[in-house]
């Protein structure tokens, strides 16, 4: 992550202090109620150490997404989105669990915004998927520093931003939008590592 880390700091920091995240969401498949900037892509090394404190995340559920994976289309993130892009009212999603993967695309005019969470079954298991994203993605680099909150995470170059936290991998894939978006003009990359420290924070505040 080049040169960015002040500012991808600030923006981690701040996300970090935002409280009130919601989980529920409508059964896979539905759309969720109503709701909301630099991403990275691969390289070497995890880019930050580990979050031991605190509770692990939810063991997966075979029979659905755990609540803390289920936050990925819930208000906050909706409510962060709505805000960046300056919508009318909150995007349409759809949501789905395959694979030990539950996955919110959000609609947008430009095009979709995927959000996903892989759950395994420990933290190992996650940390070895996400090596293996990690390896297979195109034009990844590490994300580092304060940038990462002390999880492994990288980014792409076309706007995907993945995390690992306990058992969980998180990707947000922005790459189906346009290189800028919103009256703002935000990158997709920024837009990809914004919505994931948002949704990061919740995980942090909900473990």
């Amino acid at each position: 992550m080049k040169n960015r880390t002040p500012l991808l700091a600030s923006l981690a920091l701040s996300a970090l202090l935002l409280a009130g995240c919601a989980a529920a969401v409508g059964a896979p498949g539905t759309a969720g109620p109503p709701s909301s900037a630099p991403t990275s892509s691969q390289g070497g090394g995890h880019g930050g150490g580990h979050h031991d404190g605190g509770t692990s995340s939810p063991r997966p559920n075979a029979d659905g997404p755990s609540e803390a994976a289920k936050m990925v289309c819930g208000d906050q993130p909706k409510d962060r989105l709505t805000a960046i892009l300056d919508l009318k009212q909150a995007p349409h999603t759809i949501n789905d669990w395959a694979d030990s993967t539950f996955t919110c695309t959000y609609h947008l005019d430009e095009g979709d915004l995927v959000i996903s969470v892989k759950e395994a079954k420990n933290k190992a298991t996650a940390l070895t998927y996400f090596d293996a994203m990690q390896a297979l993605a195109k034009d990844a680099t590490p994300i580092e520093g304060l940038a990462n909150l002390g999880f492994p995470a990288y980014e792409t170059a076309d706007g995907s931003a993945v995390f690992q936290k306990d058992s969980f991998v998180l990707q947000v894939d922005a790459s189906g939008l346009p290189a800028t978006i919103g009256p703002d003009a935000v990158t997709r990359n920024a837009l990809a590592y914004q919505l994931s420290t948002t949704i990061l924070a919740c995980w942090i505040e909900h473990p």
